[in-house]
């Protein structure tokens, strides 16, 4: 038999998203997300799997254990079958950095055509973040609101300023393509975004990790909180079990955390230190970045790192 006779074609629908299709979720002070569109559902990541698995696979797993078992162990293709269409509306520099994922279908609104959108993401007195001593692309901490108050107000006069230099030159006739080149990064722009769940989860995996930037950070806990959890809630959770509150241990982490189990304080900082994790120095241990992921992961289970 073959799949076209055993098969009854029809779309799958998903009733707790179509009840939010066209929904805008905001995001920060004037963003949003919402669905436009969408193809398929958990029944299509099974629907595919067993195809590929073969008949015998139904008998031995249900929906929800079949997807599981796919996520857990990486298999990557069933969740490619299904599809979805986002609207965004996102300030310019935060695109730039959600545009940097490659793949997906992308459509942009366009100031060559249009006006460019008289909104821009506006900062809080109590939102400026300091710069990171340790991690060059991240932040730490916040400035005091006095001092948030006075970046406020110039970021503010800096944005009408550069709107109003744009519409002078628009109004003078100047073309749009070339009158938009000196609006500032904090400008929203809008895109339709269509995306295959499987890399809509790598996506999720990136920009919901507490090292991603707060205002992409904020988008992707949207997506995926408020869209895919309806979409496929079977995968979101399990994605949410095998990648976002999971750890994974390298070969190093291992050769390291069995000793310390095995209360060999002394042998796992030797180790530690060869394996490059650390350096001792003058009878000081300094971590690198791997070894304080190394402690941190290992502390997630409630045991400390041999050095503390």
């Amino acid at each position: 038999m073959t799949m076209e006779q055993s098969e009854k074609l029809n779309k799958i629908q998903v009733a707790a998203l179509d009840e939010i299709l066209g929904k805008k979720f905001p995001v920060l002070d004037d963003g949003f997300v919402r669905v436009v569109d969408y193809m398929g559902s958990d029944e299509s990541i099974v629907q595919a799997a067993r195809v590929s698995y073969g008949a015998g696979t139904k008998k031995v797993n249900e929906d929800r254990a079949l997807i599981r078992y796919l996520l857990r162990n990486r298999h990557t293709t069933p969740f490619e079958m299904c599809e979805i269409k986002l609207h965004v509306r996102v300030p310019m520099d935060t695109w730039r950095q959600w545009i940097r994922h490659r793949t997906a279908n992308v459509n942009e609104y366009s100031t060559r055509y249009s006006l460019a959108i008289d909104s821009s993401q506006k900062t809080k007195i109590d939102e400026w973040r300091m710069q990171s001593k340790d991690n060059k692309q991240g932040s730490e901490g916040f400035f005091p609101e006095e001092i948030g108050a006075k970046l406020s107000e110039r970021e503010d006069e800096l944005q009408n300023f550069a709107r109003e230099i744009y519409q002078e030159r628009l109004n003078l006739g100047v073309a749009r393509e070339q009158a938009r080149k000196d609006l500032p990064l904090s400008t929203y722009t809008e895109a339709y975004w269509k995306i295959d769940l499987h890399n809509l989860l790598n996506f999720l995996s990136l920009r919901m990790d507490h090292h991603a930037q707060f205002e992409i950070r904020s988008y992707a806990n949207v997506i995926g909180n408020e869209i895919v959890a309806r979409w496929t809630p079977i995968a979101w959770q399990a994605f949410k079990d095998y990648r976002i509150n999971s750890i994974e241990l390298s070969s190093l982490d291992i050769e390291v955390l069995k000793l310390v189990i095995k209360n060999e304080k002394e042998n796992a900082i030797t180790k530690a230190a060869e394996l490059g994790m650390i350096k001792i120095i003058d009878g000081k241990i300094l971590l690198n970045r791997e070894g304080a992921e190394f402690e941190n992961k290992i502390s997630k289970l409630g045991i400390n790192a041999p050095w503390n």
